[in-house]
């Protein structure tokens, strides 16, 4: 079992940047591979990016490509996100996830969820 606790969301400037944290406790962490979602309301979790178990690669869909940067320091349990150039749409509820495998973030089934940090992009 992996327990994943997201934080650094919140109001934001539009064109700044935003750096969101995932806290993982439980099972060592490093054997998962962990990524990102965002949700806007009404709608499916986004999938945009995932990161390996070791961290050393990343993948990110053609469609968030440039803007977002996923990292993690398996010593300290965590995953990253960070945003820059921030856009109203932007403005969603963000989730860290963990899976056996890259592909079941890449295709939405990861094994474990965040609860999940609301970011809203002001103009």
């Amino acid at each position: 079992q992996v327990q994943l606790t997201e934080s650094g969301g919140g109001l934001v400037q539009a064109g700044g940047s935003l750096r969101l944290s995932c806290a993982a406790s439980g099972s060592s962490f490093s054997t998962y591979a962990a990524g990102w979602f965002r949700q806007y309301p009404g709608k499916e979790r986004e999938f945009l990016g995932a990161t390996i178990k070791s961290g050393a690669s990343t993948y990110y869909p053609d469609s968030v490509k440039g803007r977002l940067s996923i990292s993690r320091d398996n010593a300290k349990n965590a995953l990253y996100l960070q945003v820059n150039s921030l856009k109203s749409e932007d403005t969603a509820v963000y989730y860290c996830a963990a899976g056996q495998t890259l592909h079941s973030l890449v295709v939405g089934t990861p094994d474990y969820w965040g609860q999940g940090t609301q970011v809203t992009v002001s103009s």
